[in-house]
């Protein structure tokens, strides 16, 4: 079966389901260690997943957990599509009046994807990625979550003189909740974007809406530690990339890294003084079948490294790897779903020059088989 049909019947066959996105996002309660996420804290996720659609299960999904710290916290993030089954679903909403701030910034983001001026679209495709605060929300939770966008249509690399899709990407965002780029966010933007080497694309981008005003950018492909700290260094982050470069270091002397880059937060008076470097162990391709299924032996090396540094909850760290298994089928009322599971990538936080913050991004993924 194609991609699209399976997601169209994904779609179908969950929207006959009860609930909302929290009872998926329950089934993972089964085989997810109290040490990730406890039992009050299963409340909290499951209260804010209310009023997204259970369609949306259709597409990836799944939780970030914070691997620095004993609290069983977690954030969870969603992704859907514009023109699809569960895309229109909002766009009902803010027809019928019953609707609320999320449903309008989304609503804003397809029309910008969708009207007359196709280079969103073009860049980006109709996708759209949520992530939602729970376990680090500061404030009680708000509406909005964290939006983001990749230019999987249109890769952005570097030496192609895209600066005009950067500020396209960038704009769109803003605008969605908004805000207005001004010149000083445009010139952080431009030197960012024209210090990237050729091997290197600007993988995301994203704001928080509930946090600071700003830009969240994922730059990925480095070759090298040394090639990242050059980076840093000709766009000028306030950090000491030295210390950038001896993580890096560390980390590729004992754990096997395909894929690295770091996260950027472009905010109105300069770079933020915080550095995220995200690592992958498996090479994924946006267009491969398989790009779903992970190899849960990819990923111990370095979860032992981490272990070694001391930089992570060693009762965490073992729940992680009792996380990963082999699909699971889950029985609906409207026939019969295959669930992967996984770990997309593992981020690490410098601040103050040393490592702050861990956290590992994981994901689940349903298609019907019937």
């Amino acid at each position: 079966m194609e991609f699209e049909e399976a997601l169209k019947l994904t779609q179908n066959r969950l929207s006959e389901e009860d609930g909302d996105i929290g009872h998926l996002l329950s089934l993972a309660k089964g085989w997810t260690p109290e040490a990730l996420i406890g039992n009050d804290e299963w409340e909290s996720i499951l209260t804010r997943a209310k009023n997204l659609p259970i369609s949306m299960g259709a597409f990836p999904f799944g939780f970030e957990f914070p691997l620095h710290t004993s609290n069983p916290t977690a954030d969870f993030g969603v992704s859907l599509t514009g023109g699809t089954k569960t895309g229109n679903i909002f766009c009902e909403r803010i027809q019928s009046g019953n609707n609320n701030e999320l449903d309008e910034a989304i609503v804003k983001l397809f029309r910008i994807m969708d009207g007359d001026d196709p280079t969103l679209q073009s860049i980006v495709g109709r996708k759209l990625m949520l992530e939602f605060d729970v376990g680090s929300a500061n404030n009680g939770m708000s509406d909005l979550p964290g939006f983001f966008l990749r230019p999987g249509q249109k890769p952005i690399n570097g030496g192609e003189g895209k600066t005009t899709d950067v500020f396209t990407v960038s704009e769109s965002l803003y605008s969605s909740v908004g805000w207005t780029l001004n010149q000083t966010e445009k010139d952080i933007l431009e030197r960012v974007y024209s210090a990237q080497q050729d091997n290197t694309r600007l993988d995301s981008f994203g704001i928080f809406p509930s946090r600071l005003r700003g830009l969240r950018l994922a730059v990925m492909g480095f070759n090298s530690p040394t090639e990242t700290e050059s980076y840093l260094q000709e766009i000028n982050w306030p950090g000491d990339t030295t210390s950038v470069k001896q993580v890096w270091n560390s980390l590729q002397k004992r754990a096997q890294i395909v894929r690295n880059g770091i996260n950027l937060d472009v905010r109105e008076e300069g770079l933020g003084p915080d550095l995220g470097l995200t690592a992958m162990v498996k090479q994924r391709y946006t267009n491969d079948r398989r790009y779903w299924l992970d190899d849960s032996t990819l990923w111990h090396p370095f979860m032992d490294t981490l272990g070694a540094m001391n930089i992570v909850v060693e009762e965490k760290l073992s729940a992680l790897k009792g996380w990963m298994e082999k699909p699971k089928l889950f029985y609906g009322k409207a026939g019969r779903f295959v669930i992967l599971r996984g770990i997309h990538h593992i981020k690490l936080v410098i601040s103050d020059n040393q490592i702050s913050k861990v956290k590992a991004y994981v994901f689940m993924v349903l298609t019907s088989l019937d």
